[in-house]
């Protein structure tokens, strides 16, 4: 099938789904209002096959050194994925399967699979990493950029994490976890009970952004958008907590964004 925008259906929400623009969601829509901020590097993207940033654009598997491009001197940012036109799978009103084979500058071959399914109060994303040769450390997460305002309403974030990963000069973890701190945020916070993320524009809207994934960065930096990106591992997860691809066990991670009217 092509790659051609895709457009899904339920009750008063409406998605649109960018195959041929990294495999993002271009817009959501609820009751005619756009939740994520538009233009061609936002919307939401998935971040495969490593979120965040790696330090240097260096990560080891074994005794190994694999080198990324350096696409956020000095370090390597959100995967290889978001900059490639994905393959429809199947379309049906409400869901949109999308497809991507790991090619370079990543060093193994794997398939991508991305589920996008819509009902009338929630968006679902699935995501897996599968491979048939050989096995190697990945990461899966999503980066979603909501918008800030919402008919002039700004947003509230609540959220209770664990603890939250301390950041070095470098904008990486350092490995160190501290009591959370108040914002405004660029950073990787641990919730080992689900990510479990409310935003709430008052008398307009509530969304809660849920992942049974235990990593979530939260950034709030930016004065149009807000994101909250649940994700398997920490940035720079690769050299710190990778999780493994092997032929008989893929990584498959989910979240769900489901709202109300208020």
């Amino acid at each position: 099938m092509s790659n051609e925008p895709i457009t899904l259906t339920a009750g008063d929400a409406e998605a649109t789904v960018l195959p041929g623009n990294g495999g993002r969601i271009g817009g959501l829509r609820v009751g005619g209002t756009e939740l994520l901020r538009q233009g061609e590097r936002y919307g939401c993207f998935p971040m495969v096959p490593w979120c965040g940033r790696i330090r240097d654009g260096r990560f080891s598997d074994g005794a190994v050194v694999r080198r990324m491009p350096l696409n956020s001197p000095p370090h390597a940012i959100h995967g290889t994925a978001r900059d490639a036109a994905w393959r429809t799978a199947r379309v049906t009103a409400d869901e949109a399967v999308l497809t991507y084979d790991l090619t370079d500058p990543w060093p193994y071959p794997g398939r991508v699979t991305q589920v996008i399914a819509l009902t009338g109060d929630a968006l679902t994303l699935a995501m897996s990493v599968e491979t048939y040769e050989s096995s190697f450390p990945a990461q899966i997460g999503w980066h979603p950029w909501f918008n800030r305002t919402l008919d002039g309403t700004g947003v509230e974030i609540d959220f209770s994490p664990a603890w939250q990963e301390e950041r070095g000069e470098d904008h990486l973890p350092t490995g160190n976890r501290i009591d959370p701190q108040p914002g405004p945020w660029d950073d990787c916070f641990g919730m080992p009970d689900g990510v479990d993320v409310t935003l709430t524009w008052p008398d307009r809207l509530e969304l809660k952004v849920t992942s049974p994934e235990q990593w979530a960065v939260v950034y709030d930096e930016q004065e149009a958008a807000v994101c909250v990106e649940p994700q398997t591992g920490p940035p720079n997860g690769l050299n710190t907590l990778p999780r493994l691809v092997t032929p008989l066990e893929p990584l498959e991670a989910t979240t769900t964004w489901s709202w109300r009217r208020l």
